[in-house]
């Protein structure tokens, strides 16, 4: 893939390569922008193979909220 990319060329070319049906998903959801490498792409498409950027684990250590607190227990957020 050559990038930067479109989102619909991004999928299109995941498509052609036989990619499963998650990823194809996963991709559709992406906002339409370009994307300037690979990287980009995990981070948007929400794949489990995206790694967290520092970012998001600052934000889900600064949730003090529901640490140290059963799941079921937790109230859900909407």
């Amino acid at each position: 893939m050559d990038f930067p990319a479109l989102k619909e060329d991004i999928v299109r070319e995941a498509e052609k390569l036989g990619a499963p049906e998650e990823v194809l998903k996963a991709l559709r959801g992406m906002p339409p922008v370009d994307y300037h490498n690979k990287d980009e792409v995990l981070r948007s498409a929400k794949t489990e193979i995206a790694e967290e950027t520092p970012a998001e684990k600052a934000v889900k250590a600064r949730d003090k909220k529901h640490q140290r607190v059963a799941e079921y227990l937790r109230t859900p957020t909407l």
